[in-house]
Order: structure tokens, then sequence, then C-alpha cells
């Protein structure tokens, strides 16, 4: 029986391409998504033609009655889990005075309570797999971007409790974390936000989905790694600490 991956925010962009990556790699695929139903449906269509195992689990994340319906199901249709990838995230761009309660309780939402809520509902199949969670970080989770307060730090507390669910999860499965940088540039960066980001790197460009897929895929193929975080950037976040 192939392994199973369950990707959230698995239709579209960064999600998109792991759910693609893992399936290349031999997994079976769940994909959930909450409201991009036509991009869930699509990509199915394209992995099944390729001939792969797909389940579509639309759900909010960040509500538990949902993610326990997603966890249902994934037991009556595969009966096992052996990779989580929590992907699914907000990305809103608010100044911090102006976040208003409901505002920052969607972000944490799905950025923050969302991966608590699905690696607490699939950890008696992720154990019984001896399996693995990629919890998808960000780079603005290791600095604090003013325009971006409540996505960083729901970003840098996934960080951290990547750690907890690392340890708590151990031995039988392991948890680490990717932070990408700059990989798809958000809806309204204009060309000039774009070069600023991308001269802010090392390597002096931007980076790809496939950059960060290849780093879950490395976390995913390795069983001595736990308990980490895996940065994405370019090298952005050691050229901010050189200036």
């Amino acid at each position: 029986m192939s392994p199973v991956a369950l990707v959230t925010g698995g239709a579209v962009r960064l999600g998109r391409a792991l759910t693609v990556g893992l399936a290349k790699c031999g997994h079976d695929v769940v994909v959930n998504y909450h409201t991009s139903e036509n991009a869930a449906r699509d990509l199915e269509a394209t992995l099944t033609e390729q001939g792969h195992e797909v389940l579509l689990a639309q759900g909010d994340i960040s509500s538990q009655e949902e993610v326990e319906g997603i966890g249902r199901a994934v037991r009556e249709r595969f009966g096992r889990l052996d990779v989580l990838v929590n992907s699914a995230s907000s990305f809103v761009s608010t100044p911090l005075l102006e976040i208003d309660a409901e505002e920052w309780d969607y972000v944490l939402g799905t950025n923050l309570r969302g991966p608590h809520l699905t690696v607490r509902e699939f950890a008696p199949l992720l154990e019984a797999s001896s399996g693995c969670v990629v919890n998808i970080a960000d780079h603005l989770g290791l600095e604090p971007r003013v325009r971006y307060a409540h996505h960083s730090v729901a970003k840098s507390a996934l960080m951290h409790l990547t750690r907890i669910q690392a340890r708590a999860l151990a031995p039988e499965v392991r948890v680490n974390a990717v932070a990408p940088g700059l990989v798809l540039a958000p809806e309204g960066m204009d060309e000039t936000e774009l070069g600023t980001e991308i001269e802010a790197t090392l390597v002096k460009r931007s980076g790809t989905p496939e950059d960060v897929v290849r780093a879950v895929l490395f976390l995913v193929q390795s069983p001595n790694v736990t308990g980490h975080t895996v940065v994405v950037d370019g090298g952005a976040s050691v050229a901010r600490e050189l200036r």
C-alpha cells in the first residue's frame, strides 16, 4: 500500500506544488481545501489521470468539527496517514492598530489553531505509521514586520508549536517546519517591492515553490530530524543579521 499524505490548503499556490511533489514521490494524496473547490477538482483530475489516488477533503481547518470530518474521510478512504503537511494559510496585510478582534482571530485561526487541530486529529494515524508532520511557517515569523503583524505572530508561534509537537509526539512521530521566504509574490506586491525583497537575499533571486517542495521532501525522508525549522529564504534572514 502506498503511503498517504494530507496537505491542508493543498489545491492552490504553494499547497498545490506540495501536493504534486508528494504524489510524484509515490504518495496517495488527500487535498484539503476550504473555498477553492474548482482548483481542487482540477488538481484531482490531473493527478488521477497520472495514476495517483486522490481524496478531496473540504473543510476549514480552524474548525474542530470540520477537522474531525476530514479525519473521518481519511480513515474511511485510506485507513492510514503517513505525512501531514500544514500548508493552509491566510496572508493579510493590515496596520497593527487597525487589526480588530475578528481579523486577529481569523488569521491566527488558520495559521496557528489549524495546525494544532490537525495534528491533534491525526496523531493516532501518524503514530501507527511512524509518520511525520511538516508545518509551513514563514520567514516573516523571524522578524517584526509591522505590515503583517498578526501573520508574523502566528507564524512565529507555529515554529514554537512545532518544537512542542515534536516533543509531545516523540518518538513515534517526527514534527518539523519549513519557513519559506519570498516564493510566490502576494497579491498587490508591485515590481518595486518585489525587487526590494529579492535584493535583500544573499542569492539575489526569488525562491520558487519547488525550493519549498525539496525542503519538505527532505524532512519527510529524514528519519533523524525532528523539532527543527528549515529556513528557505535565499539567505535573507542571514543578510539581516549582517546589517
